[in-house]
């Protein structure tokens, strides 16, 4: 639990850093509306597939 817990902080780092470096790049609004959206559908789809196997549920035999 204690693993999970430091690699949830490291990956959150790391998203965070990703986040902040996408808002200083000038890119025209329709794209970087489109790229924060990818990050944030990254970040939930890692978080899900973190914290799946402690909510009883295996991981799906596909992504092993």
């Amino acid at each position: 639990m204690l693993s999970l817990l430091v690699t949830l902080l490291i990956v959150l780092l790391i998203f965070s850093v990703i986040w902040w470096v996408l808002t200083m790049i000038p890119l025209p609004p329709p794209v970087a509306q489109v790229v924060r959206v990818v990050v944030a559908v990254l970040m939930l789809v890692w978080l899900v597939y973190a914290l799946l196997p402690y909510a009883g549920y295996g991981v799906h035999p596909m992504l092993r």
